[in-house]
């Protein structure tokens, strides 16, 4: 009974991580076709991220309405490589969200000189080739696979992943990658702090001319998407992460079903949180969606059209419809 209630939470969070971030995949296609921002291509990865998150979800809900059914090590092995690779790869995006919001705050002028086309792609490459050594470094080490147990009636990774593994991926990418969140933000915090005072300088010596402060607004806005993005990664896989660190360092301290069925959906519902976020905060997003939208209504609405009208006269439709009718 509680393996299909999980089987049919992980469904559900699976098919809306997918559909949200496919939405906004295609929304920022169009934006970056329109626009042709090349730190656009940062967020689009981070939604590519995510909805493979929710492709690799799917495969533990089959094995959730499978249960028993004892599956060998070597497939739990791939199997959760795919899901810490793609996990490692929506972490890493965020951070590359985060670093193209700080070099666009730090160095305004030069930023277009710095984000080029082959840079960018050469840092997503970089990206997901760090993110599969770090997920499939098991299948290629067999010192971090588990003693396999032809007991364990499912996959997961506490049955798999060797605890010196466990350990090493999350004292060396969980912790670091939050330091580094905190840094840039704070970072971000002092130069947003200190165009304030430059503002506030020229105001009072009268040479603002009545113009408003664009470029504050715009830091405001950017430091405002990080602090949520940050907020809402550190709610959804710290608790996790300290868990499974417990459970690691001292076996059978810390129920591993709770972290299995609780905590772990709640670090994959941050995959859920980054497209409504950025569909939420990202005025140009919610356009793009709403254009997506209404275009999708008016294609629906014109095949429902055509699919009630009559032919009119003159038209060679009638003798056709006719011909089947007697042939009917």
């Amino acid at each position: 009974m509680a393996s299909s209630a999980t089987g049919a939470i992980l469904a559900v969070l699976a098919s809306l991580i997918i559909t949200a971030n496919v939405l906004v995949a295609i929304a920022l296609l169009r934006l970056i076709h329109k626009s042709g921002s090349k730190g656009l291509y940062f967020v689009l990865n981070l939604a590519v991220a995510d909805a493979m998150v929710g492709f690799t979800v799917v495969g533990l809900v089959i094995d959730e309405f499978s249960q028993p059914f004892y599956p060998p090590q070597i497939f739990c092995v791939l199997r959760m490589a795919f899901v810490t690779s793609s996990s490692a790869a929506s972490i890493l995006s965020l951070i590359m969200v985060a670093c193209d919001r700080h070099l666009a705050i730090r160095k305004p002028f030069h930023y277009f000189q710095m984000v080029t086309g082959l840079r960018v792609g050469v840092r997503l490459v970089g990206l997901w080739l760090v993110a599969a050594t770090v997920g499939f470094l098991p299948v290629f080490t067999p010192a971090f696979q588990k003693t396999p147990d032809v007991r364990q009636p499912k996959c997961s990774f506490f049955s798999v992943f060797h605890p010196a593994y466990m350990l090493s991926v999350f004292c060396a990418g969980f912790f670091p990658a939050l330091f580094l969140f905190l840094y840039l933000y704070c970072d971000m915090l002092k130069i947003a702090a200190v165009h304030v005072r430059h503002i506030r300088e020229v105001e009072q010596a009268g040479l603002a001319g009545g113009c408003p402060p664009s470029r504050t607004t715009s830091d405001m806005k950017a430091m405002r998407t990080v602090a949520i993005l940050i907020g809402c990664f550190t709610l959804s896989w710290l608790p996790f992460f300290i868990a499974s660190i417990v459970q690691t360092v001292c076996p059978g301290s810390f129920p591993y079903k709770v972290i299995e069925n609780y905590l772990w959906l709640l670090g994959l519902g941050n995959s859920l949180l980054n497209p409504l976020l950025y569909s939420l905060w990202k005025k140009e997003v919610r356009q793009q969606l709403s254009q997506l939208a209404a275009g999708l209504k008016s294609r629906v609405l014109l095949r429902l059209g055509n699919g009630r009208r009559f032919p009119g006269r003159g038209t060679k439709s009638l003798p056709t419809v006719s011909r089947l009718r007697l042939q009917d």
